[in-house]
């Protein structure tokens, strides 16, 4: 079965995205699957490359980009040999013979709908969330108004439009001063990887962290902090029928797991599986499926929590549809800590993908 690794992207995240796909083309089992490796530049240019990156270490891929920034290298040492044959993205999934796209990209053009969708018009299984599960799980705002449809405990929060901060920021920055208090956190609506975060702890700081923020998207969403905050994570996996692991803890090296911590610095830990008691242990399952449901995820998803440590209160923070699949990540990690292997996990997605894709194909096109 040819497997489609679709990897790179055109957002902030392509070098973690390099690095996740090197891990999963490692782990499909060559026995029953063949990786064909696609490459999007970070132009937006599809291309095939001679063979997929090799480079499993996220930090040691956004030093040598930096560096390349800086000029201090030539070469972006990413593994990807050769010169790539560049084709239209549609065109040549179809050339390709492909039975399956596993799209590995995180963030902007990438997980956010724009592939899933580019992959239904050409009627290609692929796996993960659809288009509007990705759109959703991209778009934190949006989110956060499902979650609240469902019940989902939340953090208290505000959404602000670009235009009206550009407007009235000394009215914006009063209201969240009154409605929210500090600290708060500030994070553009679609972006991942903790890029253009912000923590706020008094109004002097306010108006940098907006306009920060404001630089990477048209929505900023501005979040209450929660007191004694620790950091909870729980993978899910299904299509119909839906398991979750259990659940893990990130300690992060820095105030906060910020993109530095997740995968610059090497002081932040995984605790897996976290220490909490059962009866956190199944609402943090619970919470994690009814989110998964709620934005109609499928095939995987990680859902990150907030666990305010003295009160013991919960909150659902946001569901991401394409977690990091580095053999450090936290998604990989916790269904080995649950029983399900790395490349059994390889296994069950693709399978997932098939599943859905055949569902879709029973329905109904056309009507006499």
């Amino acid at each position: 079965m040819r497997i489609g690794v679709l990897f790179g992207g055109r957002s902030g995240e392509h070098e973690v995205s390099l690095a996740s796909a090197a891990a999963v083309v490692h782990h499909l089992d060559l026995s029953h699957y063949e990786p064909v490796p696609i490459l999007i530049g970070k132009d937006g240019r599809w291309s095939q490359p001679e063979r997929p990156p090799t480079v499993v270490q996220a930090s040691e891929l956004i030093e040598h980009a930096r560096l390349r920034a800086a000029g201090t290298v030539r070469n972006h040492q990413d593994g990807i040999p050769g010169r790539p044959r560049i084709n239209e993205p549609s065109a040549m999934v179809q050339e390709l013979a492909l039975d399956v796209v596993f799209p590995v990209l995180h963030g902007p053009y990438g997980e956010d709908g724009t592939v899933q969708g580019l992959l239904e018009m050409i009627d290609m299984p692929y796996v993960g969330a659809g288009v509007l599960a990705s759109a959703v799980g991209m778009d934190k705002a949006v989110m956060k108004q499902l979650f609240a449809a469902n019940n989902l405990p939340q953090v208290d929060y505000r959404i602000i439009r670009q235009s009206d901060w550009t407007s009235t920021p000394d009215a914006i920055c009063k209201m969240i001063a009154s409605e929210l208090g500090f600290p708060v956190f500030v994070k553009p609506a679609n972006l991942g990887s903790s890029v253009g975060i912000s923590k706020v702890t008094s109004a002097k700081n306010l108006k940098a962290a907006m306009a920060y923020a404001a630089e990477f998207d048209r929505k900023v969403v501005v979040e209450q902090a929660v007191p004694n905050a620790r950091e909870i994570e729980c993978a899910v996996l299904g299509y119909n029928q839906l398991e979750a692991s259990i659940p893990g803890e990130v300690v992060p090296s820095r105030e906060f797991y910020d993109y530095e911590a997740k995968y610059v610095d090497e002081g932040s830990l995984l605790r897996i599986p976290a220490p909490l008691d059962t009866e956190l242990t199944d609402k943090v399952q619970h919470l994690a499926v009814t989110a998964f449901r709620a934005i109609d995820g499928s095939g995987m998803a990680r859902v990150d929590f907030l666990l305010n440590d003295e009160t013991k209160e919960l909150f659902v923070s946001e569901v991401n549809t394409i977690p990091g699949f580095t053999t450090v990540s936290m998604y990989p990690k916790l269904w080995e800590a649950s029983g399900v292997a790395y490349v059994e996990l390889l296994n069950r997605l693709i399978q997932l993908a098939l599943e859905k894709h055949a569902a879709k194909k029973l329905l109904r096109t056309s009507f006499p």
